[in-house]
């Protein structure tokens, strides 16, 4: 059985950007995540362990958003590979990453981009 885990609005400063000025000022980010993973015996054994953690989830995205990267595409990218190398048994990964505000000349709420991964 299959089971779905959602991170949502998860809020991070950080300098990607592909303005030199981006990478010095930083910027407001926002990281979603569908994670679909093997259920295995996680329910049944009621075993935080064999769970994908949220937690630890939430600090690999954190800890992948501290590296400065010139595309928001390269830094999802980033945040799925790092998930599926810490978890195997995760089957696919929508990550969205938003910049907020994003300096294009005019007023822009927002931009993001959408990566799936599936295994």
């Amino acid at each position: 059985m299959l089971y779905t885990i959602r991170l949502q609005d998860m809020e991070f400063r950080a300098y990607h950007g592909c303005y030199d000025l981006e990478q010095v000022v930083g910027n407001r980010f926002v990281v979603e995540l569908t994670i679909t993973t093997d259920l295995g015996a996680v329910a049944e054994d009621d075993d935080v362990e064999k769970a994908v953690s949220y937690l630890t989830v939430y600090e690999i995205v954190s800890d992948v958003m501290r590296i400065k990267c010139r595309t928001i595409e390269r830094v999802a990218q980033n945040i799925i590979d790092a998930l599926h190398e810490r978890f195997p048994q995760i089957c696919e990964t929508e990550c969205r990453v938003t910049k907020i505000a994003p300096p294009l000349g005019g007023k822009v709420a927002k931009v993001s981009v959408i990566l799936k991964m599936q295994n």
